[in-house]
This record gives C-alpha cells, structure tokens and sequence, in this order.
C-alpha cells in the first residue's frame, strides 16, 4: 500500500487554500516546478489527477476536493503524536508577541494543542500593535513574535502572505457621499499606508471618519457602518464581510506576517514555534 508523504500533503493543502501554485510556492517556501513537482508525485500516489484545467489556471478536481479533508486529518495527528513525543516532560516557560489578527483568529486552537502536549510548559502571551511588540522582542523580552513583516531578518522561520480585502458591515454603509469612509488604525500601520497608497494611485477621494488604536475600536467602527476598512479575512466573522462590489474600490497588495524565533530560544519555545510555523497556514473559514 502506498503512503501518503507528509510534505507532499502540506503542499497539497498549500494550492487548496491559496488558489494557485505560485501562492503555494510562497507558502512552502520552494519554487512553483518545485511544487508542480509535488502535486504530480502526490497523483502518482492517489492515482487520480488532483488538479483540473480552469482558465489559465488550476483547481482541485473532484479527488482533489476530497482529499482535502483527509490531509488535515492526518497532518493534524501527525502533529499532534510529534507534538506529545517532545513535550510530554518539558517544562519551562515560553513568550510569545501577536498581533489581534491572530490572537482573536487561529491561535488559541494552536495554544490548546500545544498545552495538551505541552501541560508543565507556562506561556506569556503578549497581544499588540506590530511596532510595539516588535521593539519588546529587541529587547529581549520575548521569545517569538508573529506580527507585520517590516524586512527580512535572519531569525524568520516563516512568512505569512494573506490579501488585504476591503471589509464592511454587511447590513450596508450609513454613508451616501462619493468619498470613501475610512476606518484606520492609528499610524504606524501597514493596513493603513496600503488603504491610502491604493486610493491614492486611483485618484479616488476618500475620507478618514474613523480611527483607533486597536482592532477592538475598529471593529467597533466598522459594525457600525461608518465606514469601510483594509484588513485579512480574520477580520471577517457575522456582521463584517466583504465590502460591496458598488463601491468599486482598488485591488490591495497582499498583507505579509512574519514568524520570528529568538537564536537562544529554549526548547519549549522552538517547539511552539513549530506548531505556528505549520498551523498558521492552515485556511481561515
């Protein structure tokens, strides 16, 4: 009987979710032949064609789609018997940096799998602006940051690539002028140079009528339908939803995250590290 390889399924899940092989190829971190390479040794193994013809694209066929489900099952338990065979008897603590993007999205799923396999290892959990908390990890005063990627340092483990999306509130705007109103956080934000940036290239007028520190307040900004903001589908949940197709408004870059280790990182934080490297990619419903 043959196996099902690990690496080859996490490359499968990558196209599935990103839409495209070169999205994939990002995710993975290898070269689009690379991962083309992949998808057609994976079909060898299921011996049925995973990819079909759309366009001048791909997409997953019908034993495409079905595998989809299997392959989380079993990197999901692949994870978890690597997971409980390390941590079962470390202890220590661990300090981790996000932003709210993540703290109120897949994290804490994350955080309860790595407390199971992990139960004597304590974590410090610091949620916060991108800037803040990456000047906190300069200092030494955490052990992983997950926030906007600002360069290219040489302690990144992974870079999270998701679209930008314009979001609003579902039950529509309060607003009836041309103007787009803007809910923004507070500068430095790259959300809110991109929303400005991409306006701008459009010579489309736009207004600022909402502004916070934190995404609490701009949630609160955009249930209420005063106006519209840039951010990633983890923004998205009841009530909040993509803003409506009327307004016409320009296509945003892609956000990028980045997961960075401390070189000194003891071992309980490289193994959580591990598990957000993996479990981050995972698509958001």
């Amino acid at each position: 009987m043959n196996t099902l390889d690990p690496d080859l399924l996490r490359t499968f899940l990558a196209f599935a979710e990103a839409g495209s092989l070169a999205r994939a190829a990002s995710t993975v971190g290898r070269s689009p032949s690379a991962v083309t390479a992949q998808m057609q040794r994976l079909e060898e193994v299921i011996g049925e064609p995973l990819l079909a013809a759309a366009g001048r694209g791909r997409t997953l066929s019908p034993a495409g789609e079905e595998l989809v489900g299997h392959a989380r099952r079993i990197l999901a338990a692949h994870r978890d018997a690597w997971l409980s065979m390390k941590g079962a008897r470390t202890d220590g603590r661990t300090r981790l940096g996000c932003t709210q993007d993540f703290a109120d999205s897949s994290l804490p799923e994350l955080l309860r799998t790595f407390a199971r396999s992990h139960p004597r290892v304590r974590i410090d959990l610091r949620v916060g602006r991108s800037q803040e908390l990456a000047s906190a990890y300069d200092r030494g005063e955490l052990d992983i940051l997950l926030v906007m990627r600002l360069g290219t340092p040489a302690d990144e483990l992974k870079v999270l690539r998701e679209p930008m999306l314009w979001l609003a509130v579902t039950t529509g705007l309060t607003a009836t002028d041309d103007d787009v109103p803007l809910a923004l956080l507070d500068p430095p934000c790259g959300f809110r140079t991109a929303a400005i940036a991409a306006l701008d290239a459009v010579r489309r007028p736009y207004r600022i009528a909402a502004t916070s520190p934190s995404l609490a307040g701009l949630r609160a900004a955009v249930r209420s339908g005063i106006a519209v903001t840039p951010r990633t589908a983890r923004m998205m949940e009841p009530g909040i939803g993509l803003a409506p197709a009327h307004l016409a408004l320009p296509d945003l870059p892609d956000a990028e995250f980045t997961l960075r280790l401390r070189s000194d990182a003891e071992r309980q934080s490289s193994e959580l590290a591990m598990l957000l490297a993996e479990g981050l990619s995972i698509k958001i419903n």
